[in-house]
């Protein structure tokens, strides 16, 4: 086995040594392991990130494995749990504080010490809420909202509203009996949500133009 340095050199030799510089010390917040928060760990890592902060309440269920980075026998086990080996297994030498908690306004706490805070949750209430957290400390985050379906992925887009927010998806298809989940979409919003995060490490703050985005999406930002 490789020690930590030339593991570094040889797995990242095809990154940009200036991204490496900037990232080596950065850590970002990841609000949820399941289709979007699986994906997007795995991109971050694969891309160099070394410090995580990973949430989730769950278990792996085999209804996940269809979109969410687990396998077989991952089933059973605490997502934070099977997200750790599985991302360990792609760079042994990374740190993660895991969380195995519900993550809401009562304990939002424990992503401050993160650069960036990416949202993977659910539900449309969880997402406002940890979007408020993040503006008020002012906080760059980067959320998904419509990715289900199999629509065209060229609607998926990362737009920019204001100046810590920034949503990767659709901005209207989300899951219900009719659309579904495939794991062509989720995993290409999860990818835009990582691409955005890299961008901001690196102080590259432009994205999709957000004419009228507060007239496409559900909730509201307060």
């Amino acid at each position: 086995m490789l020690n930590e340095e030339k593991f570094m050199i040889e797995t990242f030799k095809r990154l940009p040594k200036e991204l490496i510089n900037i990232i080596k010390n950065k850590r970002i917040a990841i609000a949820g392991a399941g289709g979007l928060g699986s994906n997007i760990a795995v991109a971050l890592v694969r891309s160099g990130i070394k410090n995580l902060i990973i949430c989730d309440f769950d278990k792996v269920e085999y209804s996940n494995l269809n979109r969410q980075y687990y396998f077989y026998k991952h089933v059973g086990m605490l997502k934070v749990d099977a997200l750790e080996e599985q991302l360990k297994n792609i760079n042994p030498y990374i740190n993660i504080e895991k969380h195995n908690i519900y993550l809401d306004e009562n304990n939002f706490d424990i992503l401050k010490d993160s650069d960036i805070i990416v949202e993977a949750f659910d539900k449309a209430d969880n997402k406002e809420k940890i979007v408020n957290f993040a503006i008020k400390n002012k906080k760059h985050i980067v959320s998904g909202v419509g990715m289900a379906g199999d629509f065209s992925a060229n609607l998926i887009k990362t737009r920019k509203l204001g100046k810590y927010l920034y949503i990767s998806g659709d901005l209207k298809n989300e899951a219900n009996d009719k659309n579904g989940l495939l794991a062509s979409r989720v995993a290409i919003t999860a990818n835009h949500q990582a691409n955005m995060v890299l961008r901001l490490l690196q102080e590259k703050y432009d994205a999709w133009p957000t004419n009228r985005i507060q007239k496409e999406i559900k909730w509201m930002i307060n």
